[in-house]
């Protein structure tokens, strides 16, 4: 097993961003388990059953913006009018298209096609496990490496805006908001991850806590 990282909100940028390398260049090819939430496997097998048994294959950017003091987690605000999450916090991306080769390249399309972030911009680091949400969708979270100089141009129809967080401000356990879920028989404590007047919680939240996992070892 790896050495367990110290507190990751203690470090400075560039270990961190070496560290982010270094977690995920060791998943790469690896097959990865589906994970509900930030719950490790055990407790996404017991609970399972409680979510679509049919889902379908989507992909969603987890888009770090080297700012060179600081990495920034970049997020959207889904509109109003959409089908699915309608309003809530998010990372760019969507269902895989028949014209994706993978999920890498579903979520830099859909990236592009949401908020206008080119794909010549981002450093793609590697895939956390997939992510079953409660909409039907299997979702995995491709993470990729922004670096600065990109304009975003947001798609009205699919993004009412954008904002970025601070990696280590997500990861201190000391900012995190405890929520107690209750699915079927099992009390679940989940965390919601506060950042001035925004709240990032669900399913956005869940990956970035399983990031989070994955970095300290």
């Amino acid at each position: 097993m790896p050495a367990r990282a110290p507190g990751l909100h203690t470090l400075g940028t560039p270990q961190l961003r070496e560290l982010v390398r270094l977690r995920l260049a060791e998943c790469s090819g690896r097959a990865t388990e589906v994970r509900i939430g930030p719950f490790p496997p055990g407790v996404t097998e017991r609970i399972r059953h409680r979510f679509p048994a049919v889902t379908r294959p989507a992909a969603v950017l987890i888009p770090l913006v080297d700012r060179g003091d600081e990495l920034n987690v970049l997020f959207t605000y889904r509109s109003e009018g959409l089908e699915h999450h309608a309003g809530q916090i998010s990372f760019p991306g969507g269902r895989l298209e028949p014209d994706d080769a993978d999920a890498e390249s579903a979520a830099l399309r859909e990236t592009e096609e949401e908020i206008g972030l080119d794909r010549r911009f981002i450093e793609v680091l590697g895939r956390l496990p997939d992510h079953i949400v409660i909409s039907g969708f299997q979702v995995t979270p491709v993470v990729g490496l922004v670096r600065p100089g990109f304009a975003l141009r947001l798609d009205p129809s699919e993004v009412a805006g954008t904002f970025e967080a601070p990696l280590r401000h997500l990861f201190d356990p000391g900012t995190h908001s405890p929520r107690t879920l209750r699915i079927g028989e099992e009390e679940l404590m989940a965390y919601d991850l506060p950042w001035q007047e925004h709240t990032i919680w669900g399913a956005t939240a869940g990956m970035l806590l399983t990031l989070k996992q994955l970095l300290e070892g």
